[in-house]
């Protein structure tokens, strides 16, 4: 089986895949856990959550092959190192910089570009799946957009605080607008305060979303010569099943599309340690 990891800045997604070294399909996910992600946890913590969580899942961590981390919190990936290895006696695959050359996406110049380890995954993931232009809206604790272009390359990044972010970001900085379900109103018009924050939050996303789609496209042809018709758009994270029944503009909704990325980056560093 593969360990894959993603600390994230709201959760820890913890998933298990089995045992399958083609590169070029998606597998299932055996068992996925999610853990709130806390740089004040020590290992021991997250250790004991792990092993607690594998021994209700009735999972053999003897089975478990390979270890592969990703991470945008910095003060957690040593920890998550020396659980994984502690756990299971392997030594994980840190998702970095350093994997680039290894990986089916490029960058343009200028050379010192570089993606958090979620949105290199993301860009892994659809240029492997769907072999052609891609945006790929993240809707986590950020709101993101990565962008590929017709030829596997890895054209730019726009980053917005994500939806959950702004509600707790509203309630926190005012004296009277509370924390409110991440729900669409049924109008704009908001006749109380929780309506009217929805109304404000999740139409205002919308907006966000349906223009930096349209612009991205735009932008893209303009650079790459690639039909905004022949680009695909595809939806992931936790919170994108809020906008999903009010926005038409996603050819996909995926929610695991950054564990299977996150897996094939795996595979293809493996693939390359085998050919060495």
């Amino acid at each position: 089986m593969l360990l894959a990891i993603d600390i994230g800045n709201t959760n820890v997604v913890v998933a298990l895949f089995a045992a399958d070294d083609d590169v070029t399909r998606t597998a299932a996910v055996l068992h996925e856990w999610r853990i709130s992600t806390d740089a004040r946890r020590t290992g021991d913590e997250y250790a004991s959550f792990l092993a607690m969580m594998f021994r209700s899942a009735g999972v053999d961590t003897a089975r478990i092959e390979n270890v592969v981390v990703s991470s945008v919190v910095p003060a957690l990936v040593g920890t998550f190192v020396s659980v994984a290895r502690g756990i299971t006696g392997k030594k994980p695959l840190l998702v970095g910089k350093d994997l680039y050359p290894l990986l089916p996406v490029t960058f343009p110049p200028p050379a010192e570009h570089e993606l958090g380890a979620d949105l290199l995954c993301n860009a892994v993931e659809a240029w492997c799946r769907f072999r052609k232009a891609a945006i790929v809206v993240d809707f986590g604790t950020a709101l993101t957009f990565t962008t590929i272009d017709q030829f596997g390359a890895v054209q730019g990044v726009a980053i917005a605080p994500g939806l959950g972010t702004a509600i707790r970001s509203l309630s926190a900085n005012t004296a009277q607008l509370p924390l409110v379900e991440l729900k669409a109103p049924p109008t704009s018009l908001g006749a109380n305060t929780v309506e009217c924050i929805q109304a404000g939050v999740i139409l205002g996303y919308k907006g966000l979303v349906e223009y930096m789609i349209a612009r991205t496209k735009a932008d893209l042809c303009a650079r790459t010569g690639v039909a905004a018709a022949d680009i695909h758009v595809v939806a992931t994270g936790g919170l994108n099943s809020v906008l999903q029944p009010i926005v038409d503009c996603f050819e996909d909704f995926d929610r695991e599309l950054t564990l299977q990325g996150l897996r094939r980056v795996a595979l293809f560093a493996a693939q390359r340690d085998v050919r060495a």
